[in-house]
């Protein structure tokens, strides 16, 4: 890149990557293009001011912010902070969520407490984080949530519209071809925005096309025509570009292993890891690295018999323990896991999942229900506190290193089991910790799975060199990939370093 941010000493550019519906693919488009611009030399950080996910990460700082975010980091090569996610919003039900800010917990609202002016006062702080970020980074690539032409909530937005419109930051909608309506997303979302806002949104990028792109390029110019505004790329499918995601049920390395090189098992049998769905699951990414192993199948189940065949069962972390332990009592599935700890047959609980298994919950801040009984599988007694325990522990396990990071209320009290197991502990074959990430350490990873498969009576063998931080590395080099080969990047990169267009014309009706 000629004279390019990274060489050029200026500061300070940036872009809002918005989508015409939630899943466009704005987090894979906002990875691929920090990762195209740090292989040019250019200091890139992402940025979203409000997340709605489950799935968090914790920072060396400890700070919580969403997964997604910290991916993103990882494909511009910087350390995760609380700057590139300044408000996550937890969901604790179809109604409330917790508000994190900057990293820690402030409270409880209800969608509507938040949208009534909570989150217009928030505006000034996630402009605040923007602006630090720009300071001391060539460019900021900013992620939207949702639509931008969300025309009921834009009075109190703050991640689409309103940062682009209080930063100056030109916005690129990107628009999910394979749901099909791509041309009417892309139009209605522009016509629907305010004539000031309508000023920022500089061009449309297609994500997930399959065939000819020729066959694509007269609506192209016609979107062009009716618009003014170009489209800046196509993207075409990718399989395997599974990421570290906010909210959505499937496993994000598992494709990517599977479709690349054919791995078969390197001993005689297959490893099958069952997932118990629960209410409010969060970090399901935990058994990403599990799937990432040649010869293990992961699945998510939610019925006692789809138990039945699993060599493994992992109960992952949950936003609601004692509803996720209400939901295993209605389905059976919790006398389906006592009858597997009598037999002998693995099973893992993290976080959520780990509480579930011990023998008595007492609850009065995330539930609020008191005094719960629990499994009784793990002799440990929880008890829910106000603070969040926010951690990065380092630690050792089956002779192996381990690190991963920690985000709970709950407080564990662990009085016995026959070995201590990274802060839990395990009994017979089940095992609980409140580590997420554990999982992604190779050597620990392997020995925990030949320990599993010598529980199950399975001729299964860890490959000895599966390493989930190069296929991770691996994937988002294939955004990057995407980006440099099927994106304008001549055109992004104008916008990143010469902000919104002059005269971009306006598209009637435009919101009021």
């Amino acid at each position: 890149m000629n004279g390019g941010p990274g060489t050029s000493g200026k500061l300070g550019g940036g872009l809002l990557v918005a989508g015409t519906t939630s899943d466009a693919g704005k987090s894979v488009v906002t990875a691929g293009i920090c990762r195209w611009l740090v292989r040019q030399g250019v200091r890139v950080a992402p940025f979203k001011a409000q997340n709605m996910s489950l799935n968090s990460f914790v920072t060396r700082e400890g700070a919580e912010i969403g997964r997604a975010q910290a991916m993103q980091a990882a494909a511009a090569c910087v350390e995760p902070t609380a700057l590139m996610n300044p408000v996550l919003l937890k969901p604790g039900g179809d109604r409330t969520s917790q508000v994190v800010l900057l990293g820690k917990p402030v409270g409880e609202l209800s969608a509507r407490g938040y949208h009534a002016g909570r989150q217009e006062q928030l505006l000034g702080t996630v402009t605040d984080c923007l602006a630090e970020l720009r300071r001391t980074h060539d460019a900021v690539i900013c992620e939207g949530a949702g639509s931008p032409a969300e025309i009921n909530l834009r009075r109190t937005d703050i991640v689409n519209m309103g940062i682009a419109r209080a930063a100056r930051l030109p916005v690129v909608v990107v628009g999910d071809i394979d749901r099909g309506g791509v041309f009417a997303s892309f139009f209605g979302t522009t016509a629907l925005l305010s004539k000031e806002d309508q000023t920022l949104v500089a061009g449309y990028l297609v994500n997930k096309f399959r065939g000819d792109v020729t066959l694509l390029e007269p609506g192209l110019d016609m979107l062009r025509t009716l618009t003014g505004r170009p489209t800046l790329g196509v993207l075409p499918y990718r399989h395997g570009l599974g990421i570290d995601e906010e909210d959505g049920l499937r496993v994000s390395l598992r494709g990517a292993v599977r479709e690349s090189v054919v791995a078969p098992p390197h001993g005689a049998d297959v490893l099958r890891v069952a997932v118990c769905a629960v209410p409010l699951m969060s970090n399901f990414t935990d058994v990403d690295a599990l799937a990432a192993e040649p010869g293990v199948v992961v699945r998510f189940v939610d019925r006692a018999e789809e138990l039945a065949d699993a060599d493994l069962v992992v109960l992952p972390g949950t936003r609601g323990t004692v509803r996720a332990l209400a939901w295993l009592r209605e389905r059976g599935l919790a006398d389906a896991l006592a009858r597997r700890a009598a037999e002998g047959r693995p099973v893992l609980g993290i976080c959520g999942g780990f509480q579930i298994l011990g023998e008595h919950i007492d609850d009065e801040v995330e539930s609020k229900a008191g005094a719960v009984a629990g499994l009784g599988l793990l002799p440990v007694r929880v008890r829910f506190a106000a603070a969040k325990t926010l951690a990065r522990p380092v630690g050792e396990a089956l002779g192996e290193p381990v690190e991963g990071y920690e985000i709970h209320h709950g407080v564990a009290e662990v009085t016995g089991g026959d070995e201590e197991f990274l802060d839990g502990c395990r009994v017979g074959s089940v095992w609980g910790t409140h580590w997420h990430g554990s999982l992604e350490s190779d050597g620990f990873r392997r020995a925990f799975l030949r320990r599993v498969a010598a529980d199950a009576g399975r001729a299964f063998v860890p490959a000895p060199d599966t390493r989930f931080g190069t296929l991770r590395e691996e994937q988002l080099d294939l955004l990057g990939d995407l980006v440099e080969e099927h994106a304008d990047t001549a055109a992004l990169l104008r916008l990143i370093e010469e902000g919104v267009p002059e005269g971009l014309p306006f598209v009637p009706p435009g919101a009021p």
